[in-house]
């Protein structure tokens, strides 16, 4: 194949073609290292779980004054009331 005309013209073309570099040194990236936050509602969470595990789980003044009563021979229930609790407590187990 032949080129008539101007062959600088050509070899312009290719000699404008921008040369590759070897690619420079990146930064030094380190690892920070993981980070963890706790939000300020998870505090108040944290807060709460311990002040509830220093209260204990039986009221003791409330178990004496019942077995006061109940030896006195004082206590009262209804088995209207008995049968009340027992129907509320099967359906709070259902729901």
């Amino acid at each position: 194949m032949k080129i008539w005309g101007d062959i600088p013209k050509v070899q312009g073309i290719y000699n404008k073609q921008k040369r590759v570099e070897k690619p420079g040194k990146a930064g030094k990236t380190g690892s920070t290292g993981d980070v963890v936050s706790i939000s300020g509602k998870a505090k108040d969470f944290q807060t709460v779980l311990k002040a509830l595990k220093n209260v204990p789980d039986v009221r003791t003044e409330k178990v004496n004054e019942l077995s006061s009563k109940y030896r006195s021979g004082s206590y009262d229930t209804s088995g209207k009331d008995i049968a009340d609790k027992i129907i509320d407590s099967i359906l709070d187990k259902k729901v």
